[in-house]
């Protein structure tokens, strides 16, 4: 099966791509390992890419869709992938389709996790980070035993500047911006699942569970 995951910042998607990995024989592609392993294998586009990048520049869709359709061709996507970051557009959904297409292949689902915006804010603006080996910890759900020190490796816990508050908000507005169109793209082609992740991660997990046990 091929799984979109979408919900903004701090909704847990990293956790319940954890679950679904552990439940499902299928490999989780994000757009940041995407981007990693084309840079570090220095293909074409991986070389492409890194030119806007290091300028600071968003990558172009031809780029970032190359890239995608790459990894999508390997052998370990047969049994099915969960894409965590992409699609961000219509444009760049329309050519998923098309890549997937080429391969014989489509989404299954896509599932979009729901949380109210202030509790959004409330999760990320406790979350703290470990600067040595990026262990994530959040101040109000899971906490640290000593305040400000990794329980793994004992370094310094530190906030990202762009889980900062201010900073949150201004994400959760692009991010709303630009997932509506997208939200609606999959709504009208039947593959849209709304699910309320202001719970719990294993009753959130569940439901997740009870959509993706439709396509075994």
């Amino acid at each position: 099966m091929n799984i979109i995951l979408m919900g903004p910042p701090g909704a847990g998607k990293g956790t319940q791509a954890d679950m679904i990995k552990e439940n499902y024989p299928i490999v989780h592609i994000s757009t940041g390992d995407m981007f990693r392993e084309a840079l570090a294998d220095k293909t074409p586009l991986g070389r492409e890419a890194q030119k806007y990048m290091e300028r600071g520049k968003l990558v172009p869709d031809e780029v970032t869709i190359g890239i995608v359709a790459q990894r999508l061709a390997n052998p370990d996507c047969r049994n099915g992938f969960l894409l965590d970051g992409f699609p961000r557009t219509v444009v760049q959904a329309d050519a998923l389709e098309a890549v997937l297409s080429s391969l014989d292949g489509g989404i299954d689902a896509v599932l979009n996790i729901a949380v109210p915006d202030e509790t959004l804010i409330e999760r990320v603006a406790g979350r703290v980070s470990c600067t040595e080996c990026k262990t994530v910890y959040n101040l109000l759900s899971n906490p640290p035993k000593q305040h400000g020190v990794c329980d793994k490796c004992g370094q310094e816990l530190v906030q990202r500047k762009d889980d900062q508050a201010t900073t949150l908000i201004e994400r959760l507005l692009v991010y709303t911006e630009q997932s509506s169109p997208l939200l609606i793209y999959y709504r009208d082609k039947k593959m849209l699942h709304y699910i309320d992740g202001n719970r719990d991660s294993q009753t959130v997990f569940a439901d997740v569970k009870a959509i993706l046990d439709e396509f075994r």
